[in-house]
């Protein structure tokens, strides 16, 4: 008997339809979530969708923690230091370690916003993981780079989805949501980007090192740094240490410090109404005026003007 199949064209065809149909539920859930412009933290920890209807004209500053960031409908550009990242619509992007970031919104409209999820990831949940999925040991990396992005296929934005759907039942947020958090998990860990995923998992990996590093840097910001002492710290030769942390951020240790007292001074200026001098003084500048070039050529913006456009953008109501 003469079985017939598809062809590969209508299969293709095929595929594409169901991950349309896909993107389609999965924008309609996020349009329910997000009734207006902004980032929307939801109840499942770690998941923020956001929603944004014009294409931005300046750039807009933020710190992600460890996550993978998926497109539903529009695009970003995102930069981490040298780095530049296109992440359009059905691509997904992976950051494994916490980094100051620059995003612009490159196609939206009040019709068709863009939509976009992040998922914070667990680098104690992945090493579990990585265990199952990579049994008989990791592949070889490769080079590393700050980001890693690839197209997201139907079986993750079904997993996606099906991890929304849970927001709609208090007993599947608490009960169902970790096991299909698992789910995208795993299928990431499967994905091209997988082994630089899996690397986060492990406690001597370059990746892990980087991130430890990340973590006293954060905790210690304001206080003078010398890259000799965080090297040692790390248990690595200096050069070792700064070619890593590159690889990782895309940005040299100081460079990342002076990012963590940016934003910090901002947040203290904005959440704390901190002045300028108070904020500078607070994340460990000792001189007003270097402060206030750093944060303009750093957020594009002087610090009171960037208060003062905050102020103002505050008191617009949304629709």
């Amino acid at each position: 008997m003469r079985i017939v199949t598809d062809s590969p064209l209508q299969v293709s065809n095929q595929s594409k339809g169901l991950l349309d149909e896909e993107r389609s539920r999965l924008a309609r859930m996020i349009l329910a979530l997000a009734p207006y412009d902004g980032a929307f933290k939801q109840r499942i920890p770690g998941l923020l969708i956001s929603r944004f209807s014009r294409i931005d004209s300046d750039t807009v500053n933020d710190f992600n923690s460890p996550s993978l960031l998926f497109a539903v409908q529009g695009a970003k550009v995102i930069t981490v230091g040298q780095q530049v990242y296109t992440l359009d619509k059905l691509e997904m992007l992976l950051f494994p370690v916490a980094l100051p970031v620059t995003m612009q919104t490159t196609n939206a409209t009040p019709s068709e916003p863009f939509l976009g999820i992040r998922l914070d990831l667990d680098s104690r949940r992945i090493s579990e993981l990585v265990l199952k999925v990579y049994a008989h040991g990791l592949p070889p990396l490769g080079q590393r780079s700050a980001g890693y992005a690839a197209n997201a296929g139907l079986s993750i934005m079904k997993a996606v989805s099906r991890l929304l759907d849970c927001l709609s039942d208090p007993g599947d947020t608490e009960w169902i949501a970790p096991l299909v958090m698992d789910e995208i998990l795993i299928r990431i860990l499967r994905s091209p980007f997988g082994k630089q995923d899996a690397e986060m998992g492990f406690a001597d990996s370059g990746v892990q090192r980087v991130a430890k590093a990340i973590a006293w840097l954060r905790s210690n910001f304001s206080q003078q740094m010398k890259v000799t002492d965080l090297a040692d710290l790390m248990h690595m030769s200096v050069s070792s240490f700064n070619e890593h942390f590159k690889s990782v951020t895309s940005m040299s240790p100081l460079q990342y410090q002076k990012a963590l007292r940016l934003h910090e001074a901002r947040r203290l200026m904005f959440s704390d109404s901190r002045n300028a001098s108070t904020a500078s003084r607070q994340v460990g500048y000792i001189s007003i005026s270097q402060f206030s070039r750093d944060y303009s050529r750093f957020f594009g913006i002087s610090p009171s003007r960037d208060i003062a456009r905050w102020r103002q953008q505050e008191q617009v109501p949304h629709d």
